[in-house]
């Protein structure tokens, strides 16, 4: 019998700027594990994913991430006092409840790339 059992998978988040997104990143929380050949392996406890040095425009700005947390209204807090929306001139919306049972927001990154931070509400 084959083993199929999966361990991880993680997005290549693209950067129009890496050096500028490693900051970005390291400064929300995020610890950069690893860094070479034009990738940089990012996590933040279990949750990972991977930047990459290259960033074509049209995948960027249709490129979406979502992080689920058990905390929204925490995360939205962690992200007003990194300091990240004054300092790289990101966008970050207010709070939401969505159709689909989530509490939510979204916060842009220096390339355009959207973080939608969500939790669970029955």
């Amino acid at each position: 019998m084959q083993n199929l059992h999966v361990t991880e998978i993680k997005a290549f988040v693209p950067a129009r700027d890496y050096a500028l997104s490693q900051r970005f990143y390291t400064d929300l929380g995020f610890t950069m594990a690893s860094e070479g050949g034009g990738v940089a392996y990012f996590h933040f406890g279990e949750a990972s994913f991977l930047l990459q040095d290259f960033c074509a425009e049209s995948v960027a700005e249709n490129f979406m991430m979502h992080l689920l947390v058990a905390d929204v209204d925490a995360w939205w807090a962690h992200v007003q006092a990194s300091g990240v929306v004054v300092r790289y001139g990101v966008r970050v919306t207010d709070i939401e409840t969505q159709p689909w049972r989530m509490r939510d927001f979204c916060l842009f990154d220096p390339s355009g790339v959207v973080w939608r931070i969500a939790q669970n509400i029955s």
